[in-house]
């Protein structure tokens, strides 16, 4: 009985024993989560059930269960916890998160929300879900970006959303954006893409001038890969730290079109999350949530990400885009 004894204690003080947690942090264009009311304000003629795409409740509900299911696995394969901060892309309205967290995949995660309005023209704005029991928020503000169409006229995109709030105890500040896209070309757009960047970064700077040592975590469908003149502005004049630099291949992105992929959904933070005296929070690793029942299967699309609609063809799937997340030790 002595050596059995001794072995229990030996296993209980054995220091090697000791195993880290980490948080998932996340971002999901999760592709035109629209409810299927006529709103006369947006434009949401497309995702209604007398439309071409015909979006019907029956669709919607099997949209909410499918976002759920990968809300809620996002990670590594075996990750026991879903996301702890969720930033979404392409949501019409609060009703329609709202909707998301209560659906049946998703409910028992407990997740809250922050969503703002926004007048962007095509009906879709940002908003971040978070678990309450672990961050806690602080303040929430939207941020417009100003630019210009032909004769001076203002053309309007999605709003910055700004989420202040503790994780661990720690202040955290999150960013979260969905830049204007590259429809009309690349060349032709990017200045949209610098002016929201600027955006940012004047958010950031003002925090700093209040608190010199405040964190961020800045996420977003940027519409630019990490390579693109708005993402090296955002690192290098809010010096942030990008992982998905080295994420980013020929072979994995978050989005694929003509058959090249693209990693427009990133997640940087500030360089101070790196300073072991001044965070309890220990950047880990960052990746692609590109698990295989979330993309096509066959045909020339395999290993694309298995899309709810293909112009007005439906096709049932979750999004054209792939999440990304970070993982963070503490």
């Amino acid at each position: 009985m002595l050596v059995f004894y001794l072995r229990i204690k030996k296993a209980i003080f054995n220091p090697m024993e000791i195993i880290s947690e980490t948080y998932t942090i996340a971002f999901y264009n999760i592709e035109n989560l629209f409810d299927i009311k006529n709103d006369p304000h947006k434009h949401d003629n497309d995702f209604l059930p007398n439309s071409p795409k015909r979006w019907t409740r029956k669709r919607y509900e099997k949209k909410l269960l499918k976002l759920g299911t990968v809300i809620s696995k996002i990670g590594e394969d075996n990750a026991e916890n879903a996301p702890i901060l969720v930033g979404l892309a392409e949501v019409e309205n609060s009703k329609v998160v709202s909707d998301l967290v209560k659906s049946k995949n998703l409910i028992e995660e407990s997740y809250s929300y922050i969503h703002y309005d926004s007048p962007d023209e095509r009906g879709i704005d940002v908003a971040l879900l978070y678990k309450s029991d672990s961050f806690k928020v602080e303040n929430s503000e939207t941020f417009s970006v100003y630019f210009e169409k032909e004769l001076g006229k203002q053309d309007y995109t999605r709003d910055v959303l700004l989420v202040q709030g503790k994780l661990n105890d720690e202040s955290i500040n999150v960013i979260v954006n969905h830049w204007s896209s590259r429809r009309e070309g690349i060349k032709e757009t990017e200045f949209k893409r610098i002016a929201a960047a600027k955006v940012v970064n004047t958010i950031i700077e003002n925090l700093k001038q209040e608190n010199p040592n405040a964190k961020f975590i800045v996420m977003g469908d940027f519409n630019d890969n990490p390579n693109s003149n708005s993402i090296t502005l955002l690192e290098k004049e809010s010096q942030l730290f990008n992982p998905f630099k080295t994420v980013w291949s020929r072979e994995k992105g978050s989005l694929n079109h003509n058959f090249q992929w693209n990693l427009f959904d990133q997640i940087l933070f500030s360089t101070n999350f790196f300073d072991v005296h001044n965070s309890t929070l220990k950047f880990e690793s960052a990746d692609v949530f590109n698990s295989k029942f979330l993309t096509q299967y066959q045909g020339k699309y395999k290993g694309q990400p298995f899309r709810t609609y293909v112009g007005t063809t439906y096709k049932g799937g979750y999004s054209d885009h792939f999440p990304v997340y970070i993982k963070f030790e503490y």
